[in-house]
């Protein structure tokens, strides 16, 4: 058994949504037709610590990325879906089939929304993640090889409205592996049970009335350096070193939207931002792309932001690298930890309006500051994230204009 960590990212948009482990374009073919196209991680792995004694030996399956289609039709009663995955990221070169069918019953505050799906997954998949290679063969251990077969899972999913904002979510599931799963060597032949809980807050968007209301774009571009600090020293300006004996260093250049600003006339803002990150790894590796997509909010109710607006910022969200940085492969190396590609991001900021500061009302809205590029993953107890307990800070400077 074990217990996980989820963070919730749960945006809807009129084409593009962000599920946790899954995000994609979806386009509706009138009222009650819904066609997806979706990259999603698939939350499969072995055991980073703890491992037990069935696996020893054997080399590490990891999470993998797949990209998928998806169809759903809507009905009075609740729904009916079909989804294709496909693994892009080179680990088990599997496909899946799902087909499924969901419902939702609400009672006052309270909805529920029982599912079953069925999973037809290929002999690559299976064999990949629950098969045991001629050369991970042991006495009590044999090769095995599962092949495809079909999964079934029963779920219940719930919510509960603690208020118009925050809600208390729930589920329970029971999936039955087929046969040849469950008489594979390293897997218990039972019913796999799960259940989760968590909490939410809805953040409903600013209205935009008209074109003269258009919520204006943000752009940044920044510059930073690697750094042996850790993230809460950083912010404490306990430690500001940028001297590594690496000197790898990121150029980034991101693009953002408000989507709450100074509501009840509060000095807060959230938007979202995506960013293309490059690593400059300075010959120690190729040279890289880093993908960053957070939301982030911002306050400036400071006794002299009439003068000088200043804002503290704190992102948070997910980053996707090509390669794992040089850095926190070399760290995690160091402490004999894992590492993945796919890391929590998070972005805390300082900065103060140009425009205030040289007295050009045209600059107002143009921030000049110092922020951190930080990757981690959660204390090594988020699947999503591999179990990965470690990560890397890039203290940098930046500028921020809207458009």
């Amino acid at each position: 058994m074990r217990i996980d960590v989820m963070p919730l990212y749960l945006y809807e948009g009129e084409h593009v949504y962000l599920h946790s482990y899954r995000a994609g374009l979806k386009f509706d073919l009138g009222s009650d037709k819904r066609v997806a196209a979706f990259l999603s991680h698939r939350l499969e792995s072995f055991p980073v610590e703890r491992i037990p004694a069935s696996l020893a030996g054997m080399s590490r399956r990891t999470p993998e990325t797949d990209f998928g289609l998806s169809y759903e039709q809507r009905f009075e009663w609740g729904n009916v879906f079909g989804e294709v995955l496909r693994d892009v990221s080179g680990h088990s070169d599997g496909t899946e089939w799902r087909l499924g069918a969901g419902t939702e019953r609400r009672r006052g505050r309270l909805k529920l929304a029982p599912y079953l799906m069925l999973a037809g997954r290929n002999a690559r998949l299976n064999d990949y993640y629950y098969g045991v290679n001629p050369s991970e063969a042991a006495a009590d251990r044999p090769a095995y090889q599962p092949g495809g077969g079909v999964n079934g899972t029963l779920g219940l999913n719930a919510r509960y409205d603690l208020t118009d904002r925050w809600h208390f979510l729930a589920g329970v599931s029971a999936t039955l592996w087929p046969g040849g799963v469950r008489r594979s060597p390293i897997v218990e032949d039972r019913v796999q049970l799960a259940a989760f809980g968590g909490l939410a807050y809805e953040f409903t968007p600013t209205p935009v009335k008209d074109d003269r209301d258009r919520v204006p774009l943000t752009f940044k571009v920044l510059h930073g350096r690697s750094s042996n600090c850790n993230l809460l020293p950083i912010m404490e300006l306990r430690c500001r070193s940028i001297g590594t004996d690496d000197r790898t260093s990121v150029d980034s250049f991101e693009v953002g939207r408000p989507f709450i600003e100074s509501p009840n006339g509060w000095p807060v803002a959230i938007a979202w931002y995506g960013g293309l990150l490059r690593h400059e790894e300075r010959g120690l590796q190729p040279d890289f792309l880093q993908v960053n997509l957070y939301l982030k909010a911002f306050y400036w109710g400071f006794p002299w932001s009439e003068r000088v607006r200043t804002r503290i910022g704190f992102g948070g969200g997910i980053s996707y690298a090509q390669s794992v940085p040089f850095v926190e492969a070399r760290d995690q190396a160091a402490r004999g930890r894992n590492t993945s590609k796919l890391l929590q991001y998070l972005d805390p900021t300082v900065d103060f309006s140009v425009g205030d500061l040289f007295g050009s009302r045209d600059l107002r809205e143009t921030y000049f500051g110092l922020g951190v590029s930080h990757r981690s993953g959660m204390f090594g107890m988020a699947q999503i994230f591999d179990n990965v307990n470690g990560g890397s800070n890039f203290i940098y400077t930046y500028l921020e204009w809207k458009m």
